[in-house]
C-alpha cells in the first residue's frame, strides 16, 4: 500500500520531463515524501512542463485546482496527421503544409468556445473501457466530441512546415485534438502554465525536496487572486 501520511502537506510545482508518465513523478514525488500525493492534472508522456502534485493534508485542494486554465506551447507539424495526434502514433495521412494566410484562416476558427473530438489515444471511456485501450487493439470507435475554450491562440513561428502555437485553454482541452484540427500533429507539448502557476517556478523532479512544498494558505490566496482578475 502506498503511503497515507497527512505531512508534509503543499504543492509541489515540478517541471516534468518528456518520456516518463506522469504518475511516474507523482510515485517519485511520493518516495521522497513518503505522504500521499495526488495531481491536479496530467501530462501525455511524450509532453513536458508544469505538473501541480498535492502533498499530504493539500490533495483536498485538488477540486479547487483541477479546473484551472491551462497555458502550452506547442510545435506541429503540418505535414501528416497521426493516429494520436502526437508523434508516437501512426501516420494517417500525409498532407501539403497551408501557406501563412490559410494557416492563419484555420488558427481564427479555433479561438473562442470549440467542440472537437477527443483523441482516440485518450483516457476517456467507450463502452467501459478506455480509448487508448481500445486503439491500441485496432479498434475504431467514434470518439465524442469535447467542448472547450480556447482563450488565446497566437502563432509564435512558421517555417512552412511546423508551427509553433502559443495557448491559454480551458482545463480538459486537448491540445492533440487542436493539432488534428490544424491537419497535423503536435511534434512537442509543454505546458508552460496551470492557473496563477507558472513553470518557471517549477523543480525538475529529481530536485524536489520536502521544503518546496507550497503551503496550502499560498496555493489558496494565488488561486483566489487569479479568480478576482479574471
Amino acid at each position: 500500500m502506498p503511503p497515507r501520511a497527512l505531512d508534509p502537506a503543499g504543492v509541489a510545482l515540478v517541471d516534468k520531463p518528456a518520456g516518463p508518465s506522469s504518475f511516474a513523478i507523482v510515485s517519485q514525488i511520493r518516495r521522497v515524501t513518503r505522504a500521499r500525493t495526488g495531481h491536479a492534472g496530467t501530462l501525455d508522456p511524450f509532453a513536458t512542463g508544469l505538473l501541480l502534485l498535492l502533498s499530504g493534508r493539500a490533495t483536498k485542494l485538488t477540486p479547487q485546482l483541477v479546473g484551472l486554465d491551462k497555458r502550452y506551447l506547442t510545435e506541429i507539424d503540418l505535414r501528416a496527421r497521426t493516429s494520436t495526434g502526437d508523434p508516437e502514433g501512426d501516420v494517417l495521412e500525409t498532407l501539403e503544409p497551408p501557406d501563412q494566410a490559410e494557416l492563419e484562416r484555420r488558427v481564427a476558427t479555433l479561438r473562442g468556445e470549440i467542440e472537437l473530438p477527443i483523441p482516440a489515444a485518450s483516457a476517456v471511456k467507450i463502452g467501459g473501457e478506455r480509448a487508448y485501450a481500445l486503439a491500441r487493439r485496432g479498434v475504431e470507435v467514434e470518439m465524442p466530441l469535447r467542448r472547450s475554450t480556447v482563450h488565446e491562440l497566437d502563432v509564435v513561428a512558421y517555417t512552412g512546415e511546423t508551427v509553433t502555437l502559443d495557448m491559454r485553454v480551458s482545463s480538459g482541452t486537448y491540445v492533440r485534438a487542436i493539432a488534428d484540427a490544424l491537419g497535423g500533429h503536435c511534434r512537442t507539448l509543454r505546458r508552460t502554465a496551470v492557473g496563477p502557476f507558472d513553470v518557471a517556478d517549477a523543480v525538475a523532479p529529481d530536485a524536489f525536496e520536502p521544503d518546496l512544498l507550497m503551503p496550502e494558505a499560498d496555493v489558496l490566496a494565488r488561486v483566489e487572486q487569479a479568480r478576482a482578475q479574471a
